[in-house]
């Protein structure tokens, strides 16, 4: 079995001066072998510091445009035999202000998101994705959906600061695990 990191939302420095050097603890206690970003990095040092612990496999998120708008938008990877989805799940910039305006009105709805990423990803065994601040760690259609929720601003506001470790063994089900940063 192999144990891959997974974080988004991270938003340094926006929302937070520094990585939370706990992200960088806990993967090394987990001896994670890669680390999947979903998004909203912010500023490319977040990425260099990751790497310090192991490969990372990021996308781009709605607050990545100028500083890694390198970073594609989704990629489909995969990792001891299990094929994984990535996207930040804001989609387009028509779906982000939709969004935003529905969530002003009608809070964040998880299963619009989670509808989007299964169309998005249709033939993958593994959905990784950000943009709620919220985790979410659920089987559905056949697949794993993990959101690591945020390290640095979890939503609702009030919650605790999250991370995922995601557990593939090659022949089983995938695991998601979501790890509250105290």
């Amino acid at each position: 079995m192999i144990t891959l990191g997974v974080l988004s939302d991270s938003h340094v420095p926006d929302r937070s001066s520094e990585l939370n050097p706990q992200v960088i603890e806990i993967f090394h206690q987990a001896g994670v072998v890669g680390i999947l970003h979903a998004g909203d990095i912010s500023v490319p040092r977040v990425l260099a510091e990751l790497e310090s612990v192991a490969p990372v496999h990021a996308v781009r998120g709605n607050r990545d445009i100028f500083t890694l708008r390198n970073l594609p938008l989704q990629v489909q990877l995969n990792i001891n035999g299990v094929s994984i989805g990535m996207a930040h799940g804001h989609a387009t910039f028509s779906c982000y202000i939709v969004d935003k305006m529905h969530s002003a009105f009608q809070g964040r709805i998880i299963e619009k998101y989670i509808k989007r990423m299964l169309h998005m990803f249709p033939d993958v065994d593994v959905i990784v994705f950000g943009h709620l601040h919220q985790p979410c760690n659920i089987h559905l259609d056949g697949k794993l959906l993990l959101n690591p929720g945020s390290t640095s601003f979890p939503w609702p506001r009030g919650s605790p600061a999250t991370l995922g470790l995601l557990h593939l063994e090659q022949g089983e089900e995938p695991l998601g695990e979501i790890i509250e940063i105290v």
